[in-house]
């Protein structure tokens, strides 16, 4: 099509030959207009063409308009042909026609120079199955609702006034025209991906055992060899510079990495690194290195750092390129085949080499985790999948177990623990564990009362172990105390729960700051995290730990009766089990709390600020805490200045709208600001209140993600204020079951 602002010559050519108009015109339609099995690409919408339009100015109307409309009322002109059938065309296809493509052809002609005869159209796409339509132009009497393909039309109506700027116009609804069915293919393609498995069955509806019926993929991908340092970078010890074997070597670049690191600095870190360097080494070596602070590591450190830096450096097409490789590694590594479903896998790169650090004060610190090799790797897939181990090794195991959820599995030498390769959180199988734990949790709501009755009257036994286990319960449901369970303190970290708490972990104290038969616990709990509380308990409680201790030295088991080989529970209900009933209490008070602190009459800020301190709540309850992080106080800083800056555009745009109260663009700006005032202000004190509480793992592992999710929907919340991407993929079934309506 010529460009709009080029119309006169087709006007003229029109007004000079009218009458000739009526038998050319049919010619000049099939030299504009694509035909393609006997439909031209005005595929009947001048049938729907209103009278009206013919009193709008002829300079805005564009000429191949006009073509059609006066080929509509010539009385030689025939009516639209109506698409040929296959059989009808010799067997041939028939090609549908499709508005978005033909609209892109009108748009593309209006924006080239050139003219009509000269554009070459392109070839409809065969697989476009759009049924023609017939939009109603806006010069209609008649009103019809739009639809999403009639708004692709509105470029075929004819543009007004600003001539000058439709060109610039026309480019951009071209361009956002061509972006958007990408667009929506591309996300069609993404939803097509997902497996809606929570449709297909119930955890009521599973027997839990058999975990997956076909099992595909390409076993690890395994750590990069060791790169030797350059000539000119030595190891000195004494002050001598030393050649180092390569086993001693890489070892000796892990110590040196770590210079800066407070780990160093620890004696029981660096007798455990001393120990394993020096079995790394030659005989030779041996004989030379016997004391760790004779060693230098500085060159090595400081060849690192400068690597560092010129890794920052990287330019973007390096950056590019090391981007490609990893996806492509990804590709090829991070997807296994589950029951004919492409699932993602959660840590497809097996850990390489390095020093052991732990968590607290762990006594294993500084011990040297060795190179994982295919010979210590267990393979598990279906029976006639080939995973081939990497040239010159072999697998240690390949099972076919469907009652494990793992690929691949080894043993890691520093704490003899097994490791894993497991599928994506966002997978079928963690989807249904999380659904299933979840399910259980909630079914405790109708159980829980004659649970907590049974260990009230179990206070009173006149059995021993029967009192510790009723103690040891309210412990846990009250408090939301991790179980515990026996281990080896000489190879672990002295970290204790309910279960393994000694007398040493606890005081008593018969009144304290106004409360009677107060408990003060003081312990570490997982991940070296100490747990303190003091916390007033039941009188027989207090009275039953009194028993419990008498006779004890600090180091003694508190609960010495337990039985750590059987569930505490067992004799209560069957399937409950001490996660079953933290994750209940967590849930159950994400659920009170925000029912309790949610308005419905806020913002959505302020009812965010109200669902981070019910999950506050939760956090505290399940003693998920953090170190106040280093940046902590800057970020406060940094935000307190914005809200005195927008404190003070605030008080002059307030001042100003006094003088000025009609002006509404001013009323605008002054309810923005407002708005963004309060919101910094609830940004400040959220930061400020969780700056020591962990939020994240209560969400993603204690609380029932349908309590947040009904919640949303109820408040008109987006989503993506509770959860992150990734998150939300993990809890996608979720999001796609829950309803507004939902209770925990």
């Amino acid at each position: 099509m010529a460009k709009e602002t080029e119309p006169n010559n087709a006007v003229a050519q029109q007004n000079g030959k009218e009458t000739a108009m009526n038998s050319e015109s049919q010619q000049e339609l099939s030299n504009s207009v694509p035909v393609e099995n006997g439909v031209g690409e005005t595929n009947g919408d001048e049938l729907k063409r209103d009278s009206s339009a013919k009193n709008e100015d002829l300079d805005d109307i564009p000429w191949s308009q006009r073509i059609r409309e006066k080929q509509q009322n010539s009385s030689t002109s025939k009516s639209v042909k109506r698409p040929v059938t296959p059989e009808e065309s010799g067997g041939e296809e028939a090609q549908p026609v499709v508005k978005k493509s033909a609209d892109k052809k009108r748009k593309t002609r209006q924006a080239s120079p050139e003219s009509e005869e000269e554009y070459t159209p392109k070839k409809k796409s065969k697989s476009s199955k759009t049924k023609p339509e017939n939009p109603t132009p806006k010069s209609s009497a008649k009103k019809e609702t739009k639809t999403e393909e009639d708004s692709d039309y509105e470029d075929d109506k004819p543009a007004k006034k600003k001539k000058k700027s439709t060109e610039n116009n026309h480019a951009k609804q071209e361009t956002s025209s061509s972006a958007s069915p990408t667009k929506k293919k591309k996300k069609a393609e993404e939803e097509e991906e997902v497996w809606k498995w929570w449709e297909e069955q119930s955890p009521e509806q599973s027997d839990g055992t058999i975990k997956w019926r076909t099992l595909e993929h390409k076993g690890p991908m395994f750590a990069p060899e060791y790169v030797p340092l350059p000539k000119n970078i030595k190891f000195k010890y004494n002050g001598k510079p030393m050649d180092l074997s390569p086993s001693a070597e890489e070892v000796a670049t892990f110590y040196a990495k770590m210079l800066d690191h407070d780990y160093t600095s620890k004696p029981i870190f660096n007798q455990n690194f001393f120990k394993d360097w020096r079995k790394t080494m030659t005989s030779a070596e041996r004989s030379t290195i016997t004391d760790l602070k004779k060693c230098d590591f500085r060159d090595i450190n400081a060849y690192f750092l400068s690597e560092t830096e010129k890794r920052k450096a990287r330019s973007k097409e390096e950056k590019k390129a090391e981007k490609e490789i990893k996806d492509k590694e990804a590709a090829e590594y991070g997807f296994a085949m589950l029951d004919g479903y492409k699932q993602k896998i959660g840590n497809f790169r097996i850990e390489p080499p390095g020093l052991f650090r732990g968590r607290g004060e762990h006594p294993k610190m500084g011990c040297l985790k060795l190179r994982v090799q295919p010979e210590d790797v267990i393979i598990n897939c279906s029976k006639g999948v080939t995973i081939p181990p990497p040239k010159g090794h072999k697998w240690k195991e390949v099972r076919h177990d469907n009652m494990v959820t793992w690929l691949c599995s080894w043993n890691e030498n520093v704490l003899f623990s097994n490791k894993y390769i497991m599928l994506n959180p966002s997978s079928k199988l963690k989807g249904q564990k999380d659904w299933e734990k979840f399910e259980k949790a909630r079914k405790l709501k109708g159980c829980v009362g004659p649970i907590r009755d049974q260990y009230l009257l179990d206070f009173k036994s006149k059995e021993m172990r029967i009192r510790q286990r009723a103690v040891a319960l309210y412990f846990i449901d009250k408090f939301a105390l991790r179980a515990g369970n026996e281990k080896d303190t000489d190879e672990a970290a002295d970290t204790v729960g309910c279960c393994s708490l000694r007398c040493e972990h606890i005081k008593l104290h018969e009144e304290l700051d106004n409360q009677k038969y107060v408990v003060e616990f003081d312990f570490l709990g997982k991940d070296s995290i100490r747990y303190y509380n003091r916390v007033p308990v039941e009188k027989a409680v207090f009275k039953n730990l009194k028993i419990f201790m008498e006779g004890k030295e600090p180091g003694d088991d508190l609960f010495d009766r337990l039985d750590f080989s059987k569930c505490l529970f067992k004799r209560i209900n069957g399937w409950i089990n001490c996660q079953s009933i933290r994750t209940y209490n967590a849930s159950i008070t994400l659920q009170d709390q925000l029912d309790k602190l949610t308005n419905p009459d806020d913002t959505i800020h302020a009812k965010l600020l109200s669902y981070n301190r019910a999950n506050r709540q939760v956090a505290i309850l399940c003693n998920h805490q953090r170190a106040v992080p280093k940046t902590h106080d800057k970020a406060m800083e940094t935000l307190q200045n914005k809200i005195n800056e927008k404190k003070k555009e605030y008080k002059e745009i307030k001042a100003e709208l006094k003088k000025n109260k009609n002006d509404e663009k001013l009323q605008k700006k002054y309810t923005r600001v407002k708005e963004q005032l309060v919101k910094l202000k609830t940004q400040h004190t959220d930061k400020d209140e969780n700056k020591q509480i962990a939020l994240g793992t209560s969400k993603l592992n204690y609380l029932d993600p349908r309590i947040s999710v009904a919640w949303c929907k109820k408040y008109d919340i987006p989503i993506e204020k509770i959860y992150s991407k990734t998150q939300r993929d993990k809890f996608r079934w979720a999001i796609d079951m829950t309803k507004e309506d939902f209770i925990f």
